[in-house]
């Protein structure tokens, strides 16, 4: 069992919290201040990043659901949870869905894909981590992250240097096998036998994960519903609040 990093808020309803690819759990902040007032709200770091165990070898994604799924089972204790993964975690909560409907009440897909037709961009991304480093790649990364208008000011500026901090110290070798996983993966045959309720975000000036691939994800999964947000790549970091209640809104809906 992969030894991770947790955070737990709150009381009420369980809510599971999954970060993007470089990321850690405090990429949630903003959001779990607003759903722990009334939900049971667990954070974790991935695999690789944060402070959870760095797992030598090749990686793929279903290995980050086995890993939420065991957390949900040893933190929930048999009750379902909400699953709101972004970007990579975006796509643990679409193999997650998948493999275990029954530890789920709902999944949120956020800023994500399904597939990448083109890999080129991640191996292009590993092998530069892998002749300089992470911090090679991160000023490039943040700036996708986060829209220009936000880093300007000053919430957002310190926002994109906690986001550049938690990069940079991301284990290289496992940040290069996080890329690649997320580079291998194709669920769009696996999404069309998504049967818990699944909300999709995509966020209208995100270059990372264009509204198309969130667009591509709701057409396979049966019943998903589409919400857009004005931000980047890190929406939920961009705008926690406007964020927050698109998943609240959405789950008095179910």
């Amino acid at each position: 069992m992969t030894r991770l990093n947790v955070v737990r808020e709150g009381s009420g309803p369980f809510v599971v919290l999954s970060h993007a690819l470089g990321c850690d759990l405090h990429m949630w902040d903003g959001v779990a201040e607003q759903l722990a007032r009334a939900h049971t709200v667990i954070r974790y770091d991935h695999r690789n990043h944060g402070g959870s165990q760095v797992v030598p070898g090749a990686l793929r994604v279903e290995a980050l659901a086995q890993d939420a799924a065991e957390l949900i089972q040893r933190e929930a204790g048999g009750e379902p949870v909400h699953f709101v993964g972004l970007s990579m975690g975006g796509m643990t909560a679409q193999a997650l869905a998948v493999r275990h409907p029954e530890l789920l009440r709902s999944v949120v897909i956020a800023n994500s894909s399904a597939h990448y037709p083109d890999q080129s961009p991640w191996r292009a991304r590993a092998e530069t981590v892998a002749a300089k480093g992470v911090a090679a790649i991160a000023p490039g990364a943040v700036a996708r992250w986060l829209t220009h208008g936000y880093v300007t000011t000053q919430e957002g500026k310190a926002a994109a240097e906690a986001l550049h901090d938690v990069l940079v110290r991301t284990d290289a070798q496992g940040y290069i096998e996080s890329c690649n996983a997320v580079a291998a993966i194709d669920f769009r045959e696996g999404n069309r036998r998504i049967a818990v309720p699944t909300l999709v975000i995509a966020g209208l000036q995100d270059e990372a994960t264009p509204l198309a691939m969130s667009e591509a994800i709701v057409a396979a999964i049966p019943g998903a519903c589409l919400a857009t947000i004005d931000a980047a790549h890190l929406s939920a970091v961009e705008r926690p609040v406007e964020f927050t209640q698109l998943l609240i809104d959405y789950w008095r809906s179910l």
